[in-house]
């Protein structure tokens, strides 16, 4: 029914494909003004219901005392390296006008005042933690409202103001806060345009035509405009993460290519075997846009799944990055044959270039048509003979292969026993940015804690000596470096109190202190009744959140692999099949999570890829790279387990069936994942790690399951279990029917 669907669709859109390709144009424009006219920006909340940090937010909100607001800060420190600001008179003069014209920019709400905390003697300022013990760095710090009141616009004027300033005082200037963290812009651009010429060229070597090379790049720019403005058209109705647009791009990219590839690879197929270019178009909508649709269908409802997480930021950045998979579906099965309709029979011609290339690599020229044009031939140009080899051979010796295969794997799935998640700070960006600069200004002056403040909010509830056993408390713990003066809301009595770690943001001690403040200080300070305090801020929040997700993904992995595996019993017919494709995708996921262990928390080759220094693992990755992972794995275990299964079903013999269905297979699944890799590896050299980290860990997971995993262990291991990986137990198998009829189908090829 399906098949028979997307076939009618298909042909469809080729016998038409101007009107087909309007309605994209028109989609694209429509999602592209709404974007504009009603859209939003991305924002990050880092929290969760229930969660000691979000009460904490509550908490702070409820007092107005602006801690819940977005922040930036200004470090200084003189030009002259024997200056201080204790005894340097223009320096502090400088000091002074710089906090002066940082508070007349638009919707700064107040600044600290180093400045004039220096007047009041140099202690003060140190004590207040507004200029370092040496004198020789000061900090300006700058509240602005919430993130709803705010635009790039503000970071604009305050960078524009920093730019100034710096030809006219004698002072470096150095910025960073979370304002730029929001409302920079991300750097996805560079790596989506390295992907698209990438792909461009392996498209090219693959087909031998500039003609068949433009077509899936072309369907994936015009999906990846919809889909992109539609997440921007979200981002206006709720809060989108700012990782959703890059990850959408990077994704969207590669599974629109790839479909593309899968589809146009069967319709070439179907132009060399005779077939007019419309009907030629709608069988390989009907065949290959099955697959297509199952995996993309699976692709979504992992990604959705991580829903059980129960932390809204992930499932709202799920779901806007499953709007840019569903779109480029709907774009292989509609748009895509439509530009195979313009196309018409020039897909089946290769140019010279393509000729000269596919002669070498195949062995064997290409014959031309009657018409003196070189055309491909009836298989499609695509000999198994080099894949037949291989195949064969691995067939013949599938236990040290699979032995050999899965050792590897498995050595490069063991740094994630040392897996820590957290989430990279300013100090993981490359020295050119302003924000690292000042990150280690501040660390250099005031000690690493203070890159990553704590925010204790605490309700008295009546109690007149709760706020001052919690001050002294907090600042007894070895792990607190200093504590400032607490903020009291008159209104409501709750106090706010900003609290300096001896430690990073991003080192463990610095979760270990949040843990014990939460379960020992706190509680021991504020007694039995009906006061309360919570820990929050953003070390705090990302603790939290890590853990969460840390608990929640076992839940979240087990029902990801019960649904797979119970589809794919009910597509293959096997109990085995399906095991062993989920064990396999298992193999390759814990794989690229190492790699990513070994990368970036050991820095192993990290310099390769622009990192400059160790950082955890983004602490909400592994969820989502699991679910877009085994979404695309099970792309190639369909389209390769498909061809095996015909095999098997037209011949009755298991060996057979496997050399002939992975070696059918093989030069679309390397091409697609080639494809994957280059557009994946692009956005590995951004300068954000969290970008870095889906980059190489996507690249990592989808070369070794196309390489390893599908041309050595599915092979290796079909072989070793011989006819058993056709086994379902008969109270389960009510479709010997249908199995009948399908073997009776099988004359036909199925990629």
């Amino acid at each position: 029914m399906l098949s028979k669907t997307l076939s009618r669709l298909g042909a469809g859109s080729a016998l038409h494909p101007w009107r087909v390709i309007a309605a994209w144009l028109l989609a694209a424009a429509l999602a592209v003004v709404a974007a504009i006219a009603v859209g939003g920006r991305t924002a990050d909340s880092m929290t969760a219901p229930g969660l000691d940090s979000q009460r904490a937010a509550e908490l702070i909100e409820r007092a107005g005392t602006g801690q819940d607001g977005m922040t930036a800060q200004v470090v200084v420190t003189p030009l002259d390296s024997g200056a201080t600001f204790f005894d340097h008179g223009t320096a502090r003069t400088a000091l002074a006008r710089l906090r002066a014209e940082v508070r007349r920019l638009p919707h700064v709400l107040d600044t600290s005042d180093p400045a004039g905390a220096l007047d009041r003697g140099g202690d003060s300022a140190v004590r207040g933690g507004l200029v370092s013990a040496d004198g020789r760095i000061a900090v300006v710090r700058v509240q602005y409202p919430d993130q709803s009141r705010l635009s790039a616009k503000d970071l604009e004027a305050l960078v524009d103001l920093g730019d100034r300033l710096r030809g006219e005082l004698p002072l470096r200037i150095e910025m960073g806060g979370n304002l730029f963290y929001v409302f920079s812009n991300p750097d996805g651009g560079a790596g989506e345009l390295i992907g698209i010429l990438t792909a461009a060229a392996i498209l090219f070597l693959a087909f031998g035509s500039l003609v068949a090379a433009a077509l899936p790049i072309g369907m994936a720019v015009f999906g990846l405009t919809v889909g992109v403005a539609t997440m921007t058209v979200l981002a206006g109705m709720t809060e989108v993460p700012t990782f959703a647009p890059v990850l959408g791009s990077m994704v969207g990219l590669g599974v629109g290519i790839d479909y593309a590839l899968f589809v146009l690879a069967r319709h070439r197929e179907y132009l060399a075997s005779g077939l007019d270019p419309r009907e030629a178009a709608g069988r390989a909508v009907g065949t290959a846009g099955r697959p297509v649709v199952f995996a993309g269908s699976t692709v979504v409802v992992s990604i959705l799944g991580m829903a059980v997480a129960n932390v809204p930021f992930m499932t709202v950045g799920g779901f806007a990055v499953s709007i840019v998979v569903l779109v480029m579906v709907v774009a292989s099965v509609t748009l895509l044959p439509a530009f195979l309709g313009v196309a018409g029979s020039r897909l089946a011609r290769v140019g010279r270039f393509g000729r000269v290339l596919r002669a070498r690599r195949l062995g064997r020229l290409i014959r031309p048509g009657q018409s003196g044009r070189w055309r491909v031939s009836a298989a499609g140009g695509v000999p198994a003979s080099g894949w037949q080899r291989w195949i064969g051979h691995v067939n013949r010796h599938p236990v040290p292969y699979a032995v050999a295969a899965a050792g590897l794997l498995l050595t490069a799935t063991l740094p994630v026993l040392g897996l820590r998640v957290g989430l990279p700070d300013d100090g993981s960006l490359p020295h050119s940015r302003t924000e690292r600069r000042a990150y280690d200004l501040v660390a250099e002056g005031f000690g690493p804690g203070t890159n990553g403040p704590l925010v204790i909010a605490a309700d008295p509830a009546g109690d007149p000596g709760m706020l001052d056993r919690l001050v002294a408390a907090v600042a007894a713990d070895p792990g607190i470096a200093s504590v400032a003066p607490p903020q009291v809301d008159r209104a409501t009595g709750i106090a706010t109190l900003v609290v300096f770690p001896t430690t990073g943001p991003q080192e463990r001690a610095t979760a270990d202190t949040v843990a014990r403040l939460r379960t020992g200080v706190l509680p021991t300070a504020v007694g039995r009744g009906p006061a309360r305090a919570h820990v929050g801020g953003a070390a705090a929040s990302l603790s939290d959140v890590g853990r969460r997700t840390s608990e929640r993904l076992p839940v979240f992995v087990t029902a990801v692999l019960t649904l797979s595996f119970l589809l794919l019993m009910l597509v293959f017919r096997s109990i085995l099949v399906p095991l062993k494709a989920v064990l396999l995708n298992l193999l390759s996921i814990g794989a690229a999570y190492g790699v990513m262990v070994a990368v970036f928390q050991w820095g192993w080759g990290g310099t390769l890829i622009g990192l400059e220094t160790t950082v955890p693992i983004v602490s909400f990755i592994p969820m989502f790279l699991f679910a877009i992972l085994f979404g695309l794995s099970m792309d190639y275990e369909v389209f390769l387990l498909s061809r095996v299964r015909e095999e098997y079903l037209r011949t009755g013999d298991n060996d057979t069936a496997i050399v002939q269905g992975v070696s059918g297979t093989a030069r679309i699944i390397t091409s697609a994942a080639l494809i994957m890799v280059a557009v994946f590896l692009s956005f590995a050299v951004a300068e954000d790690p969290s970008t870095k980290m889906f980059g190489l860990g996507l690249a990592t997971a989808i070369f070794v399951d196309a390489t390893l995993v599908r041309m050595v262990l599915v092979p290796a291991t079909m072989t070793l279990l011989g006819r058993a990986n056709w086994w379902l137990p008969r109270w389960l198998d009510r479709g010997r029917a249908a199995e009948a009829e399908l073997r009776d189908g099988c004359r036909h090829r199925y990629p």
